[in-house]
């Protein structure tokens, strides 16, 4: 029997391959370009790939008089309409192993920082709606990005759906181990071939190969803590 009511993934990196940075860049060089600004500089366009914050996305606009909610719209539209594509050309896949956590016995739901709706496409896309609950995604606003993990805003919108107590969270990057803890969830950092050597400052719980690793713990078949 699993000690966890439910389990909650992160999307990008553990159930599908996550966005290359060249594919991000594009469409924020799109975005740029549709609000008026050819040339971007090159270091304010990895900064909104690397993941921007509201200060530095103002910092950026006043640079370009531009107004931060038209520019994001164009940046959040162009973003979006560059992952769906991927995946329609099979440039982007769901994992293999995705098929080992299908049918636990508890409660499933996906917490992303990508977008809501691209969650609900990737769910529906890859034929995975039955086996979650509930998802959540960022909003495609400025002020989501002060929601986003490490934030565990949007964890804790999913706890409450699933009415859980004893909840595992399951990413592939340092900012998931930091919001599972601020959420008060137990982790598991799985090496994806993208982070197959990272080091970690936060401990998670556990650390895992792939989700066949993540399904053998929830069915209480294993446990292997960090």
């Amino acid at each position: 029997m699993s000690e966890y009511d439910a389990v909650l993934f992160d999307s990008d990196g553990i159930l599908v391959e996550p966005p290359p940075a060249e594919t991000q860049s594009t469409a924020t060089r799109a975005a740029f370009h549709e609000v008026g600004i050819d040339e971007p500089a090159r270091t304010h366009v990895q900064a909104i790939v690397d993941g921007v914050t509201v200060g530095e996305l103002e910092e950026i606009c006043t640079a370009y008089d531009l107004e931060p909610e038209t520019f994001w719209e164009a940046r959040e539209r162009h973003d979006e309409r560059s992952q769906l594509e991927e995946f329609e050309r099979g440039v982007r896949g769901r994992y293999d192993d995705v098929s080992a956590i299908v049918d636990l016995p508890v409660d499933c739901g996906v917490v992303s920082n990508n977008h809501h709706s691209t969650i609900e496409f990737v769910l529906a896309y890859f034929d995975l709606e039955r086996a979650f609950e509930t998802y959540y995604g960022r909003e495609m606003t400025i002020e989501s990005l002060e929601l986003k993990k490490p934030n565990a805003h949007y964890l804790e919108r999913a706890i409450a759906d699933l009415s859980a107590e004893s909840v595992l969270y399951v990413g592939d990057s340092e900012s998931d181990v930091v919001a599972a803890t601020r959420a008060g969830l137990e982790s598991a950092f799985v090496r994806r071939p993208h982070c197959r050597g990272t080091e970690l400052e936060a401990t998670p719980t556990y650390d895992l190969e792939d989700l066949h690793d993540v399904a053998d713990l929830v069915r209480g078949d294993g446990r292997r803590r960090a």
